[in-house]
């Protein structure tokens, strides 16, 4: 029997899985309009931002394991183009 990850991983070829890795840094801040909440883990042995939202604030996940399910993607910060992971899927190792 399949997992869902390796359903999603199969199923859209540009996602990637990581497994327990560790979180140096959880930053939460709230977006513009206020609806949802951004969330920017730093991963130990990754130099890239990984991002999700949620609806509500989340437990600080610092120091944590976790495992997740992302796609690379181009986000445009002060005029320059930087790469960001863009979680799709969360689980605390």
């Amino acid at each position: 029997m399949k997992s869902d990850v390796d359903k999603l991983l199969k199923k859209n070829v540009r996602l990637n899985q990581l497994d327990l890795v560790k979180v140096a840094s959880h930053v939460q801040r709230e977006t513009e309009d206020g609806d949802w909440v951004v969330n920017t883990l730093m991963l130990e042995g990754y130099d890239v931002p990984f991002k999700y939202r949620r609806k509500k604030k989340y437990k600080n996940l610092q120091g944590a394991p976790v495992n997740l399910t992302y796609y690379p993607q181009l986000e445009q910060v002060a005029g320059f183009d930087m790469e960001v992971m863009k979680v799709v899927r969360i689980r605390k190792g």
